[in-house]
């Protein structure tokens, strides 16, 4: 049984007429009769009593067409339904987040609504691969990632680069500076992630400690935001690093954040989406990250972007 079967017989039994309910269904109507005969056949009953001038329901039609309406009730619902949640889908934005983005995620989200006040964004967190997957099946529309650059059926488009700066107790005499040298950083030890963890940011702060002259001494590792910044501040005189998007919304008691003096490490941001023609969500994901990056042209100059547009505050206990 074919729902156009059920849907062409209900058109009979309500006009009474195969040429009326032809014209009713936009088709023409050997179709009609062809139909419901193979329903008729399908069923082993006659739905209908035909004869040179008039149509007529019998007893088997009457009561099969309290079953073809709810047939077709149901078929309006689960579309209705499914068109629901197509739109839903076409205005829900699903972004894979990143750690440490901060004021730049915040910014991204407020020019996100209100350029497309329509959409709703979910934030997924997950580790890069899961992230990196998820927008290959189209599970996310797309991702943020650090240090992946590259993968199969993927576009890695470059947005920001996310600046480093040092989290160093508020009482240390460095913290009395605006500015300071990485290498005046050399004595301290650096409580960082283990290397497996994020290889790229550890690489990326180790080689930046070597370039300024020195090994840097490594300290107890990260563990969270709370505990390892207590640490600092409370414990044998430490350091650590923080985007500086990350650090300027990061409660800090007792904690100095000091961007560095050229040349300050940083980390390259990417969007990463399939290379299919983007969805009207994707794009305005798009422009939204365009909109942030011409404010960057224009507010800041050279390499240290968020630096000169930080608050740097201390806060003390």
């Amino acid at each position: 049984m074919e729902l156009r079967q059920v849907r062409y017989f209900v058109a009979v039994a309500e006009e009474l007429h195969f040429g009326r309910a032809a014209e009713r269904l936009h088709i023409v109507q050997p179709a009609v009769s062809q139909q419901v005969r193979r329903l008729e056949r399908e069923l082993g009953l006659e739905l209908f009593d035909r004869t040179t001038r008039t149509v007529t329901l019998t007893a088997a039609g009457r009561m099969f067409l309290v079953h073809a309406r709810e047939i077709l009730r149901a078929e309006r619902a689960a579309t209705e339904a499914m068109a629901a949640l197509r739109a839903e889908q076409e205005t829900t934005l699903r972004i894979g987040t990143n750690v440490g983005l901060g004021s730049r995620l915040d910014a991204l989200l407020a020019t996100l609504s209100q350029r497309s006040p329509q959409l709703s964004v979910e934030l997924v967190s997950a580790p890069p691969p899961t992230r990196l997957a998820q927008v290959r099946e189209g599970v996310l529309d797309a991702a943020f990632v650090r240090g992946i650059d590259h993968g199969p059926e993927l576009e890695f488009l470059p947005l920001w680069q996310d600046v480093l700066v040092a989290a160093l107790p508020a009482s240390h005499e460095l913290a009395a500076r605006e500015r300071i040298d990485l290498a005046e950083l050399a004595g301290l030890p650096l409580r960082i992630v283990p290397r497996q963890t994020n290889p790229h940011l550890v690489d990326t702060v180790v080689d930046a400690c070597r370039a300024a002259g020195f090994e840097p001494v490594m300290g107890p590792e990260f563990t969270t935001d709370q505990d390892t910044l207590a640490a600092i501040a409370t414990g044998r005189p430490s350091w650590t690093v923080y985007y500086a998007g990350q650090a300027e919304i990061q409660p800090a008691p007792r904690i100095a954040f000091r961007p560095f003096n050229e040349p300050a490490p940083a980390v390259q941001t990417f969007l990463v989406t399939r290379p299919d023609p983007p969805s009207k969500r994707l794009t305005a994901l798009l422009d939204a990250c365009r909109e942030l990056q011409r404010r960057d042209a224009n507010s800041l100059t050279g390499t240290n972007e968020l630096v000169d547009d930080f608050n740097w505050l201390d806060v003390d206990a």
